[in-house]
């Protein structure tokens, strides 16, 4: 992991993801966080002001360094116990089962293996767990599609590995969720490419 990835795209996301838009759809979604709870793609700790009082545990995933030292003083704040890893999604360490939510948000588009990511998600649930996601993505339009396929390479420069125009839904769907609760739409104050949003809760 060079440089770039441990010292300036930790402070990049910070900034970026830090925004009131952003801010009100995590509130959304994590309203529905209860139970043993796993945040992959934890960064730098965004979600944490978010999570209802009734949390008092996370088990956290992110295999960047930069992003767990900036966590550090949110974790503090928020006085949320935090089991804090330095792993990649792909390979989660936990049994089958584990989990009653699994909760994921802007971390989807810089996965590698994202297939294989969600398939863990969906093997640390327990039955009836819920995959809780607020993700960017492909645009419904194909004007918009375009440009995001012309611009994904600079944004995975940019953005550490991050895609413009992966189609979020698609990806939820390949798993066998018994059920996906989804809403779609465009960020306030985004360029479209950069600001189709995908939030939701699939169950196990």
């Amino acid at each position: 992991m060079g440089l770039y990835s441990q010292f300036i795209f930790p402070r990049l996301c910070e900034w970026a993801l830090n925004t009131e838009p952003v801010a009100k759809h995590r509130q959304e979604l994590l309203s529905q966080a209860e139970g043993n709870i796993l945040e992959i793609g934890f960064g730098t700790g965004l979600n944490l002001p978010h999570y209802p009082d009734r949390v008092r545990r996370l088990t956290v995933v992110d295999p960047n360094r930069g992003m767990h030292r900036l966590a550090q003083k949110r974790i503090q704040q928020r006085g949320i116990d935090v089991d804090q890893r330095l792993l990649k999604s792909e390979q989660l360490p936990f049994e089958n089962g584990m989990f009653d939510r699994v909760v994921s948000t802007f971390t989807l588009c810089s996965i590698e293996d994202v297939n294989q990511a969600i398939a863990e998600i969906y093997r640390v649930l327990k039955p009836g767990g819920k995959f809780l996601f607020l993700e960017h993505g492909l645009s419904p339009e194909p004007l918009v599609q375009r440009w995001q396929h012309r611009l994904s390479w600079l944004q995975q420069r940019i953005g550490d590995g991050c895609r413009l125009d992966r189609n979020i839904k698609e990806l939820v769907k390949a798993q066998p969720f018994s059920s996906a609760a989804m809403d779609e739409c465009y960020l306030e104050k985004t360029p479209k490419t950069h600001g189709y949003l995908y939030k939701g809760a699939a169950t196990r």
